[in-house]
């Protein structure tokens, strides 16, 4: 069988198609990358915001519990102080 004027056209055009697939191809990978890099960052960044406010309410938290016993303390002194006034 010999080849063809069209089949040479065709086998070349066919050639070239599969070139321009191939660099689309590439050219999606390269923004697909691109963009699970931004993704990811803007993750990380979310989750040290996250840390930081966690460990602002920790440390909220834990001052109010340190300061609950005094806290409790006062208003007993204050109930103390309104029956003895009322006793009067």
């Amino acid at each position: 069988m010999e080849p063809t004027d069209i089949t040479i056209l065709i086998l070349t055009d066919i050639r070239d198609q599969a070139k321009l697939t191939n660099e689309r191809l590439e050219t999606m990978r390269e923004e697909l990358s691109r963009r699970i890099v931004e993704s990811e960052i803007r993750t990380s960044t979310a989750i040290t915001e996250l840390a930081g406010t966690v460990r602002d309410m920790t440390h909220v938290l834990r001052a109010s519990h340190d300061v609950r016993p005094r806290l409790e303390r006062c208003e007993k002194d204050i109930a103390d102080l309104r029956r003895r006034i009322a006793e009067r």
